[in-house]
């Protein structure tokens, strides 16, 4: 049975940076638990469609339709052993958003849209709502299901906490090396 998860948060940064800093997979080892130690252990990124001409370019690399990602990471704290993830980079859309799912990993199924939209925050001040969506399913049938009540739900909301507290002082750091300042 598929699982979902939903997740917002409201980025004092133009949609521009917040989309290249999430399309960027070299963000993603710095935005997850650090106790999980994720890296990066190979990537075949697909160039990305050709960028709009009135978007901003900000450093870094881009995955676009068809990038493959693998990592690694540890599954539980305090447990050296690894496991791996293969991620495939679907429905990119240049300062919008874009899917990724897992082609092998530790779920039956797993489909994560990441979404950008312009929009003011609480005071009037520009910014952006970074929204995620998580389609995923766990093996094991039933026990699948108890162990996404007991256990995967709230891993989810766990990684998702983290990485919106890095997010911010994360992004100040690619706003400050790409010479803009903003917020």
């Amino acid at each position: 049975m598929p699982h979902r998860f939903h997740a917002e948060q409201w980025l004092p940064y133009p949609s521009e940076l917040v989309f290249a800093f999430f399309a960027n997979p070299e963000n993603l080892p710095r935005l997850m638990p650090p106790w999980q130690q994720v890296r990066i252990e190979e990537g075949s990124f697909a160039p990305p469609p050709p960028r709009p001409l009135d978007s901003p370019r900000f450093p870094g690399i881009v995955a676009g339709n068809g990038s493959r990602i693998l990592i690694s990471a540890r599954a539980l704290p305090r447990i050296p052993a690894r496991g791996g993830w293969e991620a495939l980079i679907e429905d990119f859309r240049w300062n919008e958003g874009f899917c990724d799912i897992q082609l092998r990993g530790p779920f039956k199924s797993w489909r994560h849209c990441h979404s950008v939209k312009p929009e003011p925050g609480p005071d009037g001040r520009p910014g952006t709502r970074v929204t995620d969506d998580i389609t995923y399913e766990l093996p094991l049938g039933p026990l699948g299901a108890l162990a996404n009540l007991l256990i995967a739900r709230r891993a989810l909301a766990y990684a998702f906490r983290i990485r919106q507290e890095r997010t911010l002082p994360l992004l100040a750091r690619a706003a400050q090396s790409a010479g803009t300042r903003f917020a």
